[in-house]
């Protein structure tokens, strides 16, 4: 009996644990941290060992094949010795696809990937299509398919889940774009980072179906690096393609598999230009798929998008409230900005990643933006990047204080942003959470607020 060793007991190492306990492994699960206890009880209930609190490296170490939680970097102690002895060390998703039949669409970028990933699941599910989601988002694939399988399945793919794949191949793979992030994991190289995207695609062959963004720069050096073999699909918002998707503003226009698909932007559930890209990545996978115009057109009207990612709360004496929690970095926080031609008030900051800022100037100018409100401990860096463009800021490490003074700032018709370019871990515990404490802090708002 060949025997596997998993290394984080979350949602894709318990998913792990329980198929490869189905498929006859000895598995053993280990976790650095506490495990919780509805996950102990799933494991205790499969017959599968685990330990808490440390890694008992000797065991591990024995083992024939460790699957690591995406988290776990390839520098730790414990995975370098993996690698010096040679023992194979994968990703969940990795593991599952020898146990999948049905047919893959992977998604990755730094932005958009997960709008993207459930745009084009809701509209093979309403299509009518046997279809699961997994990966980054939802549940572990393999968890899932110790249940059941699926004819189609629509995975979230990140950079360090991608660094995990050995034999992992796509029908369908999506690059939404590649802006610097998560640079500590890879040596600060951006190049690194670009590489470890552009790992999605190596396994395809030349019957495979790849979509890129035409206009995004470091996803063309990707493929100039690391050519890929699939087909190319291009989505682009300044020109027609061939192959692929543009959008005039007007019609979203669709070309592939043999079929053209014209669907209006006024039809689309989601706004912003970058909801249009992500309509257009999905919209594309989803014709190569076998959707039709008609369904295409039907399933953009009635998705709605996850939660902290451009979401309207509420609207209080005209002020709309947005929660863009998910915006981590200012390529999200970009688009963020851009989709409102109305004067807003911006709620941004966190954990500075490194952040260039400059790349937001020319959409704070000229009032648009009519006050940043900094929300972090350390807001000097934010502060200082938009003395000059941004008349009104203010600093504040109470998100009910800045939704406040959000409400007492905006006029009629202007809009409250929260798009933090940040990452959340200095006074929350996670982007959900910031997101779910803003939500909070704005029904909580009175109408007719005493400024």
């Amino acid at each position: 009996m060949k025997q596997l060793a998993i290394l984080g007991a979350g949602e894709s190492g318990l998913g792990a644990a329980l198929l490869a306990k189905r498929e006859g492994y000895g598995v053993w699960v280990s976790d650095m941290g506490a495990i919780s206890s509805s996950r102990k009880e799933a494991l205790i209930e499969a017959g599968i060992g685990f330990e808490e609190g440390g890694h008992d490296e000797a065991k591990i170490l024995s083992s024939d094949l460790i699957i690591k939680s995406p988290g776990i970097p390839d520098k730790a102690p414990l995975i370098k010795k993996a690698h010096e002895e040679g023992i194979p060390v994968i990703d969940e998703l990795e593991f599952a696809c020898h146990y999948s039949a049905g047919k893959v669409i992977a998604i990755t970028g730094t932005n958009g990937k997960t709008t993207t990933t459930l745009l084009t699941y809701h509209l093979l599910k309403e299509a009518g299509l046997d279809v699961g989601l997994a990966g980054n988002v939802g549940k572990s694939w393999a968890g899932q398919l110790v249940e059941k399988d699926h004819d189609w399945w629509v995975i979230e793919t990140s950079s360090f889940q991608i660094d995990g794949f050995m034999c992992f191949r796509p029908n369908i793979a999506v690059l939404t774009n590649i802006t610097p992030d998560h640079l500590d994991r890879y040596e600060y190289q951006l190049d690194n980072y670009i590489m470890s995207k552009m790992g999605l695609f190596k396994m395809m062959t030349s019957r495979d179906k790849a979509i890129y963004y035409k206009e995004d720069l470091l996803s063309q050096k990707g493929l100039q690096i690391k050519p890929a073999k699939a087909s190319a699909f291009w989505i682009s918002l300044e020109e027609k393609q061939e192959k692929g998707g543009f959008s005039d503003g007007e019609l979203l226009i669709i070309n592939a598999a043999d079929k053209t698909a014209k669907i209006p932007v006024s039809g689309l559930s989601i706004q912003g230009k970058h909801n249009i890209l992500n309509s257009l990545f999905a919209g594309t996978a989803a014709l190569l798929a076998g959707l039709t115009e008609e369904q295409l057109i039907a399933g953009f009207k009635t998705f709605k998008n996850a939660p902290h990612r451009m979401e309207l709360i509420r609207t209080v004496d005209g002020v709309r409230f947005v929660n863009d929690s998910k915006g981590t970095n200012v390529e999200s926080t970009y688009y963020a900005l851009g989709s409102y031609a109305d004067p807003m008030i911006w709620i941004a900051g966190g954990v500075d990643k490194g952040n260039d800022y400059t790349v937001l100037y020319d959409l704070v100018k000229d009032g648009k933006v009519k006050a940043l409100i900094c929300l972090g401990t350390d807001n000097e860096k934010l502060k200082k990047a938009f003395a000059g463009s941004i008349s009104e800021i203010r600093e504040t490490q109470d998100i009910r204080e800045a939704v406040l003074w959000g409400q007492q700032l905006a006029a009629k018709g202007e809009v409250v942003l929260l798009s933090p370019a940040c990452a959340s871990f200095d006074l929350f515990k996670n982007y959900e959470d910031r997101g779910e404490q803003f939500r909070s802090a704005v029904l909580n708002l009175n109408e007719n607020q005493e400024v």
